[in-house]
């Protein structure tokens, strides 16, 4: 059920709110299947009876309707994938949150200057983890190898010590790799908290015309074995590229440099072409 917070111009809506929000301010009708979306906004006083929309989502709608920037943030966990991420337009910033089995996220408005602290937030970057190169600092192996140590573990039924000895079985099988970078491989998805990647999208220029611009970043935390940048396969990826036989490449960095990393997904204030 959707909900919104006056005081703080912040809102709980699901994709189908966005949706009939889209038709409304395009003049539309919205179609049948998004009626019960229709209802659930008319409930709580967002749109009125005859469709108009209230002064609160004008910043909202504004951005998300006119995005000069979007940012988006995937991040898979223990509850599976979840989506956050961030909308940048003339007049607003707008931040959005996911939660675990939840169908609506949390929209609120942000300060611009508090964007690359908006997205370290959302991918949990915390500043007490290694800052100091384990032994083999480079791990080169295949993504069938990473998805046999996920079955390996799924196996292990929450149990640690089967868990490490399946995993490991399974990378002697599939990996490729020396003794010691399986040790280290086989500690860094037994730690494995979270994986995560940033996108950033915004219409550019490039050799001369108008062109869609894309950075992205793709990076694992591995709690007491600290951050991994996925260098391979390398982002953004299409549907269909990765294959059991793609090269995965991760390689250990410092909290500092993850937020270097994410400061550089920005593109520059002249580098973005406002569409309106």
């Amino acid at each position: 059920m959707p909900s919104y917070d006056s005081s703080r111009a912040r809102f709980r809506l699901a994709d189908r709110h966005i949706a009939v929000f889209a038709h409304l301010l395009d003049g539309e009708t919205p179609p049948e299947e998004l009626w019960e979306g229709v209802l659930e906004l008319q409930r709580i006083g967002l749109v009125g009876e005859e469709g108009e929309l209230v002064p609160l989502l004008r910043d909202l709608l504004g951005t998300l309707a006119a995005p000069l920037l979007l940012l988006q943030v995937e991040i898979t966990g223990e509850h599976g994938p979840v989506n956050h991420g961030v909308v940048v337009g003339r007049d607003a910033v707008i931040s959005h949150d996911g939660w675990p089995g939840e169908e609506e996220s949390e929209y609120v408005p942000i300060e611009p200057s508090s964007l690359v602290w908006e997205l370290a937030r959302k991918v949990n970057l915390h500043r007490g983890e290694p800052t100091q190169p384990p032994a083999c600092p480079r791990i080169e192996t295949t993504m069938g190898a990473l998805d046999a140590a996920f079955v390996a573990l799924g196996e292990a039924a929450g149990d640690e010590a089967v868990a490490r000895d399946l995993t490991r079985k399974a990378l002697v099988e599939t990996s490729g790799l020396d003794a010691a970078e399986l040790d280290q491989f086989l500690e860094l998805v037994i730690a494995l908290n979270a994986t995560w990647r940033i996108t950033a999208a915004w219409d550019g220029e490039y050799e001369g015309e108008r062109s869609a611009m894309v950075r992205a970043l793709a990076a694992w935390d591995c709690g007491p074995h600290g951050y991994w940048i996925r260098e391979q396969p390398e982002e953004p990826i299409l549907p269909g590229q990765v294959t059991p036989e793609s090269p995965l490449v991760v390689t250990w960095t410092t909290p500092a440099d993850v937020w270097e990393r994410i400061t550089d997904l920005l593109p520059d204030t002249e580098d973005l072409i406002d569409g309106a």
